[in-house]
């Protein structure tokens, strides 16, 4: 991923409503987003969509941006994580519209993604270190809202994290160098 002082260049071509910008700020920041707004909705239609969704957002959006209240992927993040959410809600009945019997055969969207070794690292894990990791990264809560969940400072959440990255890359070395730039590219530095 690509420093916050390289997308400024991007970041101010796209505010001039050139269109190559957005293509490469895509390119750059859409597979990060992808896997926030999967975990979040579950379905992989749903979550393309969203993430569409969210890049005709930063298109119309982008006068908004300002880079000094924060970087550009916080910011991208945030417009996926509120699309996904408002999606989501619409996506819920409020009247049940169909007969959910037990002789109804119905199709249920299996994930056949091995994730088992990732969860072992994890498991690994003190519990509290765990626990941030989760509400974060699997549940795709922002870090005032998980510090809050599990009733420690803000502070003292960021410091779970970062030690739990870095007893990840100490205890696995190149074997989670992917699972540490995946969370470092959707954490950043804070």
């Amino acid at each position: 991923m690509a420093k916050p002082a390289e997308d400024i260049h991007y970041i101010l071509q796209l505010q001039d409503g050139d269109k190559s910008a957005l293509y490469e700020l895509y390119n750059r920041y859409s597979a990060a987003l992808y896997g926030v707004i999967l975990r979040m909705c579950k379905k992989e239609s749903l979550a393309q969509e969203i993430l569409q969704d969210t890049f005709l957002k930063v298109w119309k959006q982008i006068h908004t941006y300002d880079p000094k209240k924060g970087r550009f992927y916080t910011w991208t993040y945030r417009i996926a994580r509120n699309t996904t959410l408002n999606a989501l809600r619409k996506e819920k009945d409020l009247i049940q519209k169909e007969d959910l019997s037990v002789y109804t055969d119905m199709e249920v969207e299996e994930d056949d993604r091995d994730y088992s070794q990732i969860n072992g690292m994890l498991r690994k894990l003190e519990p509290h270190h765990q626990l941030a990791i989760d509400l974060v990264y699997f549940k795709g809560m922002t870090h005032r809202e998980a510090h809050e969940e599990m009733g420690v400072p803000l502070g003292t959440f960021k410091s779970y994290i970062q030690q739990a990255l870095r007893q990840l890359r100490t205890s696995y070395g190149k074997e989670i160098l992917m699972l540490v730039i995946f969370i470092k590219l959707w954490f950043g530095n804070g």
